[in-house]
């Protein structure tokens, strides 16, 4: 298996963000820097894609701060989500930086693609799913084992809805009252960011 479709429906649906994951780098209103994949080839191709289940925001971003957005994939619906083609290599080095580890020592995607699934820890984006194929390669994201129910909801902060919509934007074409209409009602979003104040953080 030499290529995947990594998909993300969080940041790194903005090209810019998943940039500093494949080149490295930080992110404008981001507090670290990533090192970058060992292979720094841009992704092949990008596709606006949906995945089963529903976003929301928990625990705390030490990037951001604020919460995180993370699938629950057993959520009635779907999510919007960008897909990139890249390497196993890469998505495995974007996963490792996703879990605060080196490039190198990231996850072999072929456990979740052969099961459906693979548990790897317990941190937050350390289980990582098989989405299906798409043109015949591999569908693949990461997030939490949990379920929504099971963790308490943060909200997001400003800057991380902002790259968020950015990705949102760029991928399905939505507007930002498209935009700010579904990040405001995400679990842990909602009551705290109003469509208005999500607008508003958009536009900065």
């Amino acid at each position: 298996m030499d290529r995947v479709w990594y998909v993300s429906y969080g940041a790194n649906m903005d090209a810019g963000r998943l940039d500093c994951y494949v080149r490295g780098g930080a992110p404008g209103g981001g507090a670290r820097a990533n090192p970058g994949c060992r292979d720094r080839t841009p992704p092949r191709a990008d596709r606006a894609v949906w995945l089963a289940g529903g976003v929301y925001f928990g625990l705390e971003s030490r990037m951001w701060g604020g919460g995180l957005a993370m699938l629950d994939a057993g959520l009635p619906g779907a999510a919007p989500a960008r897909a990139y083609l890249v390497s196993s290599e890469q998505f495995s080095d974007i996963a490792a930086q996703e879990m605060y580890r080196s490039p190198g020592q990231g996850p072999d995607p072929a456990e979740a693609v052969g099961r459906g699934r693979a548990v790897l820890g317990e941190g937050r984006y350390e289980t990582l799913l098989h989405c299906g194929d798409m043109d015949g390669v591999p569908m693949l994201t990461f997030t939490a084992h949990w379920s929504s129910a099971q963790v308490e909801h943060t909200a997001p902060a400003a800057a991380y809805l902002r790259v968020i919509g950015a990705g949102l934007e760029s991928a399905h074409r939505w507007g930002p009252d498209r935009t700010a209409a579904y990040l405001s009602t995400r679990p842990g979003a909602a009551g705290v960011w109003s469509p208005d104040g999500v607008r508003e953080a958009l536009a900065r």
